[in-house]
């Protein structure tokens, strides 16, 4: 069976070559010699601020060159123990969010019933809706784990249901996420009353405000994910803008006071052992980044982590 990883940087320098995440091969899908894929999906058309989210994947991709096999903190080879491609960008249609989540729908499906895990690069969050469609399709409802500033519970915006700040609603509606095993934290920033910080708790998610994380411990959150997860599907999302923007300036809608990347990624690898069905990271806008792309860097070290906590949950599952 072939096993998918990078070239050997000692053979062929990080600069070179086509612009894949972490310099994976670009391989059709789905496949069965296949742990996990990237995914892009370069949507964002259903922001409420600054767009730019479309050109998120190809910033994130570009700047993940750096990205090396061994994770240090968690003890694993990401690349040896996995097999991963980059399964390049899937069809979209600007303008047409509900057309949006119909095509991600139909296109990851296939890769999930191979059994390949995605980690999707958006795009604005309104792409995540059709992600958990395909989950649903293959696994059932599906716990959330979510880390961003905002809880994306709305019920419309301008109008619209079907918007970078709904899908989660939707989500519950269609019955694809189970609230009961879900946790939302980061959530920070002013809102349009005090009605909004109840509505997610009302759909039945657990919410840890940004200070409340901010004051837990790595540990702490762990323990308290994996208690509302409980043993069932997990799909995890990550908005870049649960981190200050002074670490992700490059993105739609941010929130100051925000996690920093060390506190971020420690929260991330509290939750090494969990088997996780599908990633992504979403709402990186590269027109607005620094001149050394910090956002895109962050944002790629955050799906190298994701990669990371697969990697793991499968190193354990193989022991005899």
């Amino acid at each position: 069976m072939t096993h998918f990883e990078p070239p050997d940087a000692t053979v062929a320098p990080r600069y070179t070559g086509v612009r894949t995440f972490a310099r994976l091969p670009h391989v059709e899908l789905p496949r069965d010699d296949v742990d996990a894929a990237v995914v892009g999906v370069p949507f964002d058309t259903a922001t409420s601020f600054r767009s730019g989210a479309r050109f998120g994947p190809e910033a994130i991709r570009s700047a993940s060159m750096l990205l090396r096999p061994y994770h240090p903190v968690l003890d694993v080879d990401v690349f040896g123990t996995l097999s991963l491609v980059d399964g390049g960008d899937l069809n979209v249609t600007p303008g047409n969010a509900l057309r949006t989540t119909e095509q991600i729908d139909e296109q990851l499906r296939p890769l999930i019933t191979a059994g390949i895990v995605p980690l999707v690069l958006g795009g604005d969050h309104s792409i995540v809706l059709g992600e958990l469609r395909a989950q649903h399709a293959v696994h059932g409802s599906v716990a959330l784990v979510l880390l961003d500033a905002h809880a994306d519970t709305w019920d419309q915006y301008y109008g619209e249901r079907y918007f970078h700040g709904t899908p989660f609603r939707r989500a519950v509606e269609e019955g694809l996420l189970d609230p009961a095993r879900s946790v939302l934290a980061g959530m920070r920033g002013p809102l349009y009353g005090p009605e909004d910080i109840d509505v997610p708790r009302e759909l039945g998610f657990e919410v840890i405000p940004g200070p409340d994380l901010m004051a837990m411990t790595p540990d702490q959150y762990g323990e308290r994910v994996r208690r509302r997860a409980g043993d069932g599907p997990v799909y995890l999302s990550f908005d870049i803008d649960v981190l200050d923007p002074a670490a992700a300036p490059g993105t739609g809608t941010p929130e100051v006071a925000g996690l920093q990347p060390r506190e971020a990624l420690g929260f991330l690898r509290a939750l090494a052992g969990m088997s996780f069905t599908g990633f992504d990271v979403v709402e990186v806008a590269p027109a607005y980044d620094s001149p050394g792309q910090i956002t895109a860097l962050n944002a790629a070290a955050v799906a190298y982590d994701l990669f990371a906590l697969l990697a793991v949950a499968r190193a354990r599952a193989r022991r005899p």
